[in-house]
């Protein structure tokens, strides 16, 4: 049967969360506390991703040249282009959707030669960042990016889904796809909620399981 992956970006694809990694390079050491609880407040869903994203901005102390020099920094799990080249030849669909920021997932792919279609926040600079949410559902209001809306927008009728993610805004996409790939803490999330999820570090391991040795 075709499948159609729908992938997380930070943390799943890259090796570091570049959110966090922007908040260790332009955070003052002063405010870090200040941000990590903002942070914990989006966790427990006491903020959306807009409302988190827009205060911690305020504690930020950088320019875009400043943000894009640290993206081209960060690295991804050298297996990824390996995945897509499977998916390419099984003539599956792969699908970022990202609750992070356009920007990040732009330079990155960039630096390493990756052209995948992706779906994220918007990262806006006027004299200070700000984000907005054009892939927002309403209804709800957590996440700046509904994945899964995406996934039920996206996926061809007769493909399987398969979700790949690591964190707390992979949750709710998870409990609708047909296969599910999850790191920590996502793996731990499936289970208290009764998901059935294959942990995994590396996109190999999911090459291997689904289309034999990469």
């Amino acid at each position: 049967m075709d499948r159609t992956f729908f992938v997380d970006f930070d943390g799943t694809i890259t090796t570091l969360d570049t959110t966090a990694a922007m908040m260790q390079a332009f955070v003052r050491e002063a405010d870090r506390p200040a941000v990590m609880r903002i942070s914990s407040l989006w966790e427990k869903k006491q903020l959306s991703t807009r409302e988190c994203a827009n205060r911690i901005f305020t504690y930020f102390h950088a320019e875009p040249g400043d943000m894009v020099r640290l993206l081209e920094s960060i690295e991804i799990d050298e297996s990824f282009p390996r995945f897509l080249d499977a998916c390419i030849r099984a003539k599956d669909r792969v699908h970022v959707l990202s609750d992070g920021f356009d920007l990040c997932i732009l330079t990155v792919f960039s630096q390493h030669g990756i052209d995948v279609p992706y779906y994220a926040n918007t990262l806006i600079y006027e004299a200070g960042f700000t984000m907005e949410c054009p892939h927002a559902n309403h209804e709800c209001g957590h996440c700046g990016v509904c994945k899964t809306t995406l996934m039920e927008r996206l996926k061809e009728p007769s493909h399987r889904s398969v979700y790949i993610g690591d964190g707390y805004s992979d949750a709710c996409p998870a409990r609708h796809a047909d296969m599910v790939f999850a790191k920590e803490p996502l793996h731990t999330l499936c289970r208290e909620g009764g998901v059935d999820a294959r942990r995994f570090a590396s996109f190999d391991e999911i090459v291997e399981r689904l289309y034999g040795a990469p």
